[in-house]
């Protein structure tokens, strides 16, 4: 392994960014950077709303470890400019992030590919009015999820069980994205599966089960909190694991996604049936993050990890310039 790392130049590390997700991005940059350097890469921290990326082609970086969430890193705007400068970097590329991190984008290539996911209704802020929100639990039922189009780590969700909730849920949401997303709520168990690797050589790695506290998987709860667990083995019945991993590979090419990804999976309580919420293209690397705990249940340490991403590095236009997994 430090064999390999001696390959891969100077290599930058993006963290912080300018999306809600800041507080987490940071924190995910710092796990990589420390992993990385560990291993003997030439790793470098390189926060993009504190220095212009040009930067980066200035400075001699060879490669970019993506570990930005949300906008402004998640969503291809980052990756269109690393194709510019010609900069080999981790996770998918410009047309799969920007799919994958609007919602309802993902939902409808889902669907086109005959996929499950949740039902849902789509506002776009101001061409909607009070009738249209009271309406909606008449079309999805109660309770459903009232969350922004193109955020993550649950910024800006709602689970609203009653009439009443709808204005606020939608407000809230409204303040963080033009577009909200209303959808059905599938009562069950919440899963997440990530995916390593690209096109044949992509594989899923162990599905993880969560119970949170009353059920409510939100931000604090996600990476502030130690009450949330997080089962793997997920111990679900005998094949269902199989099932869901090959649906969320299934996801992955669908939006032509590569290097890595987590898809966020519901489980019907009643029918079984698994619905795909939404695929992150540039998973959490916290301390409370599932990828690297998913990776250590199949053997994979977090350093480990970190080099396996790396090694998937290239550009839209070009193979992957590492070793395939």
């Amino acid at each position: 392994m430090s064999q390999n790392s001696l390959n891969f130049g100077k290599v930058a590390v993006l963290m912080g960014g300018r999306s809600a997700e800041r507080e987490v991005s940071l924190m995910s940059g710092q796990g990589v950077l420390q992993a990385l350097r560990s291993r003997g890469v030439d790793a470098h921290a390189f926060d993009p709303a504190e220095r212009d990326l040009s930067d980066l082609k200035k400075e001699g970086f060879a490669r970019c470890f993506i570990a930005l969430h949300g906008r402004f890193g998640e969503d291809g705007t980052v990756q269109g400019a690393l194709e510019l400068l010609g900069i080999p970097y981790t996770g998918s590329g410009v047309m799969a992030s920007s799919m994958a991190i609007d919602k309802v984008m993902t939902k409808r290539v889902l669907l086109s590919e005959g996929l499950p996911t949740p039902r849902y209704v789509l506002l776009r802020r101001g061409s909607y009015g009070s009738a249209e929100v009271a309406a909606i639990p008449d079309q999805l039922g109660l309770p459903l999820i009232v969350k922004p189009a193109r955020e993550g780590s649950s910024i800006g969700l709602s689970k609203v069980s009653e009439r009443a909730g709808m204005a606020d849920a939608v407000a809230q949401a409204e303040k963080l994205d033009a577009d909200i997303l209303c959808e059905q709520f599938i009562s069950g168990d919440e899963v997440t599966c990530p995916v390593l690797g690209t096109g044949a050589q992509a594989r899923a790695l162990p599905v993880i089960r969560i119970v949170a506290p009353d059920g409510n998987y939100d931000y604090q709860n996600k990476y502030f909190t130690d009450t949330t667990q997080y089962l793997v083995p997920c111990g679900l019945p005998e094949g269902e694991e199989a099932r869901i991993q090959q649906l969320v590979l299934q996801a992955f090419r669908t939006l032509n996604c590569s290097g890595w990804a987590r898809a966020d999976v519901m489980i019907d309580r009643a029918t079984r049936q698994p619905y795909l919420l939404e695929i992150n293209t540039s998973p959490g690397m916290t301390g409370h993050s599932l990828v690297p705990m998913s990776a250590r249940a199949a053997g994979i340490s977090y350093e480990d990890l970190c080099i396996e991403v790396l090694k998937t590095a290239g550009l839209d236009h070009q193979q992957p310039t590492g070793a395939q997994i």
